[in-house]
C-alpha cells in the first residue's frame, strides 16, 4: 500500500497535506532513486499557474539539487509538455508540479520516467521508503557536486513547434474558441493553433494563480458553450487546469465528450492505415454508444478498468496507439506518451478540416445513450461482494435480458466511501431511470447501511 502517491501523484491541499517539508523530501528521494547510481542526473520540472506552485517548485527543486540533481526549469507549462520534454532535453526523470482540473487550494507533484511515462508502482514505493527513510539516502554532494538550476525560455516554443510537426492541415478560415481554464494550456495552445492559421477567440486565458478551474475548462464548460454559438466559430476546445484533458464544443453549442472525439479520431486513424492494430482502448466509463459506433465501423475495442493508466498499460501491452477515457484524457501514443489535450484539439481540428464537414455532422458517427447513475450506501464489508447476493445478481440479470444488447448495467464500488455506484445506459431515460433505482433499492434493503 502506499502512503504518499495515489493514482496521479503525490496530491493535496497546499501547505497543510503538501508542504514545502514533503515537496523537499520528494525532490531529495525521488533524485536519489531515479539516479539509480549515476553521479549526475538531469531533471525537467514544470508547473500549471497554481498560487502555491512557486512555493512547491522551490522546495522541490531544492531537494533535487541537493542530492546532486541538475535542474531545468521550464515554467508554467502543460504536464504533456513536461513528458516531452523529458525526452527531448534527454534528461533522466521529469516533475510536474500541479493538481489538474482540481480546485486551485490542492495542488500535486507527480514525476515521469526518462522515457516520458508515469513512474511504476515499485518506483514509487521505493522513494517512499527514502521519504520516512532519509537517513538511508547515501548522497550528500558538495562543493562543485552540487545540483544547479537553469530556466529554459524556450521550451513552450519548443513544445509547440513539435506539436505543429503533427498536424498537417492548414486551419486558415477555421474560427475556433479556446477555454484555458486559466490553466497551464493558457499561453501554447493559442499559440499553436493562431501558428496554423486559425481565428482565435481566447476565454479563461488570464491566469492569476487564484483563478485556474473555476467555473471554466473542461469541467465547466458552460461558457465555451455559449461563447462559441455567440461568436459563430466552428468550434470550442476546453482543457484543464494542466492541459492533459480536452473536452469540445460543436459549432451548436453542444458538448463533444472524450468518447466522441476518440470514435472520431479513431475512423480518421483507420482510414489512414494508421490504427495500430485497428483497436481503440477505452475504459468500463464509456458510453456504450461509442461500443455500437466502433462496431459498425469495424473497429476492435479493448476496455480496461477506470483510470488512464489502465488504459496506457493495455496500449503499451498491446502495441495500440489510441485510447482514453470519457473525460477527455486521451492518449495519442504515437505522438506523446500522456493524455495532452492541446495535442488532442489539434488533432480534432484537422480532422474536422480535412472532412470539409462541421463538427456536429461528422461527431453523429456515435449516439450518446443516456446513462443514470445512483449512489448507494451499503456496508463497506459488502461492497465488492454484491454479486454474491442471490436477489441482487438475478436482478441485474433480468435487467440485462430486457434491455437485450441495447443497455447495460455497470456496478462500480467506492475506493475511497462505504457505497457502490450504480449506473445503467440504455436508449430510453425513463426506462433505465426506474430500473437503476428499482435496483438501487434492492442493494439497499440487502446490503445497505
Amino acid at each position: 500500500m502506499r502512503k504518499y502517491f495515489g493514482t496521479d501523484g503525490v496530491r493535496g491541499i497546499a501547505n497543510t497535506e503538501l508542504n514545502c517539508e514533503l515537496a523537499y523530501k520528494l525532490g531529495r528521494a525521488g533524485g536519489y532513486v531515479l539516479a539509480d547510481g549515476k553521479e549526475k542526473v538531469k531533471v525537467v520540472v514544470g508547473r500549471d499557474t497554481r498560487i502555491s506552485g512557486d512555493m512547491l517548485e522551490s522546495a522541490l527543486i531544492a531537494g533535487l539539487m541537493s542530492v546532486g540533481c541538475d535542474v531545468i526549469t521550464v515554467g508554467i507549462i502543460p504536464t504533456p509538455a513536461v513528458a516531452y520534454l523529458t525526452r527531448y532535453y534527454k534528461a533522466d526523470c521529469g516533475v510536474v508540479i500541479s493538481a489538474s482540473h482540481n480546485p486551485v487550494e490542492y495542488n500535486g507533484i507527480k514525476f515521469f520516467n526518462s522515457k516520458g511515462f508515469k513512474l511504476d508502482d515499485s518506483v514509487e514505493l521505493e522513494i517512499e521508503k527514502y521519504i520516512d527513510n532519509p537517513e538511508k539516502i547515501l548522497k550528500t554532494p558538495v562543493a562543485l557536486d552540487l545540483g544547479k538550476k537553469v530556466f529554459d525560455h524556450e521550451a513552450s516554443r519548443i513544445y509547440v513547434d513539435y506539436l505543429k510537426s503533427k498536424i498537417n492541415e492548414d486551419f486558415t478560415g477555421m474560427k475556433v474558441v479556446l477555454d484555458c481554464a486559466n490553466g497551464a494550456a493558457y499561453k501554447v495552445a493559442p499559440m499553436a493553433f493562431k501558428e496554423l492559421g486559425a481565428q482565435v477567440i481566447e476565454i479563461n486565458a488570464n491566469p492569476d494563480g487564484s483563478n485556474i478551474n473555476n467555473n471554466c475548462g473542461s469541467t465547466h464548460p458552460e461558457m465555451l458553450q455559449k461563447k462559441v454559438v455567440e461568436e459563430k466559430a466552428q468550434m470550442g476546445l476546453a482543457y484543464d487546469g494542466d492541459a492533459d484533458r480536452l473536452i469540445a464544443v460543436d459549432e451548436k453549442g453542444q458538448i463533444v465528450d472524450g468518447d466522441k472525439i476518440m470514435i472520431l479520431s479513431a475512423i480518421h486513424m483507420k482510414n489512414n492505415n494508421e490504427l495500430k492494430n485497428n483497436t481503440l482502448v477505452v475504459t468500463v466509463m464509456s458510453n456504450l454508444g461509442l461500443i455500437v459506433a466502433a462496431k459498425e465501423n469495424d473497429i476492435n475495442i479493448a476496455t480496461t478498468g477506470v483510470g488512464d493508466r489502465y488504459v496506457l498499460e493495455e496500449m503499451l501491452k498491446n502495441g495500440y496507439c489510441l485510447g482514453g477515457e470519457q473525460s477527455g484524457h486521451l492518449v495519442f501514443l504515437d505522438y506523446n506518451t500522456t493524455g495532452d489535450g492541446t495535442m488532442s484539439s489539434l488533432v480534432l481540428a484537422s480532422i474536422v478540416k480535412e472532412n470539409d464537414k462541421s463538427l456536429s455532422e461528422i461527431s453523429s458517427v456515435m449516439d450518446q445513450y443516456p446513462q443514470v447513475l445512483v449512489n448507494v450506501k451499503v456496508k463497506n464489508e459488502y461492497k465488492s461482494k454484491y454479486m454474491e447476493i442471490d436477489d441482487i445478481a438475478q436482478e441485474i440479470e433480468r435487467i440485462e435480458k430486457l434491455m437485450d444488447g441495447h443497455g447495460r448495467v455497470l456496478i462500480r464500488p467506492s475506493g475511497t466511501e462505504p457505497l457502490v455506484r450504480v449506473m445503467l445506459e440504455g436508449k430510453d431515460i425513463n426506462q433505465i431511470g426506474d430500473l437503476a433505482n428499482g435496483l438501487a433499492k434492492i442493494i439497499e434493503e440487502k446490503i445497505g447501511l
